[in-house]
């Protein structure tokens, strides 16, 4: 284990040495039981027909000089990731693509170097290659500025929200109700 530790290390910075590195930021996260979509081909020319139902996370960042940032992640599972701008929709997954790949230097490997500009909202969406990759991952993003990311929240949080303003409605018309009564 630190072996395969120690030559990823070794691999992401020969590889974040291409995107002169000045800074590190490291996403991680879990797609077990996350939302599902049909993910693209990596090369972005449509959509896949073997990844039709395929966990994903998304993590919407900016950042704060422009130039080359490269994304390395590794993950416990058959791994993809894409890059968006300005925003993703999971209901039409080409729509705002940049940039995709699919084993970088394994299966459970995938990243690239892409030119980004300071102040414009990306998102990155890792995913599985087919329906049963999922688990665990971890993306590291080198580059000449800082990386802010902001949480994107799941489907299952919009939900909950909006159940809890119809409890509050619902409270505060039962409140005026016995007001008039």
């Amino acid at each position: 284990m630190l072996l395969k530790s120690t030559l990823l290390a070794l691999a992401f910075c020969a590889f974040a040495s291409t995107a002169q590195a000045d800074s590190i930021h490291t996403i991680t996260g879990d797609t077990t039981g996350a939302a599902i979509f049909n993910r693209p081909l990596e090369d972005l020319s449509g959509l896949s027909g073997i990844g039709t139902d395929v966990s994903f996370n998304q993590f919407r960042f900016t950042v704060s000089a422009p130039g080359a940032y490269s994304f390395l992640t590794t993950a416990a599972f058959d791994s993809m990731v894409f890059l968006y701008s300005p925003s993703f929709d999971p209901g039409a997954a080409l729509t705002n693509a940049l940039i995709g790949n699919d084993d970088l230097l394994g299966t459970t490997t995938s990243g690239f170097v892409a030119n980004l500009d300071a102040g414009t909202s990306y998102v990155l969406v890792i995913t599985g290659y087919e329906g049963f990759e999922y688990g665990r991952h971890s993306t590291t993003i080198g580059g000449p500025g800082a990386v802010s990311v902001v949480a994107v929240p799941e489907p299952e949080t919009y939900a909950l929200l909006a159940f809890g303003l119809g409890v509050v409605g619902l409270a505060s018309r039962r409140a005026k109700a016995l007001k008039i009564a």
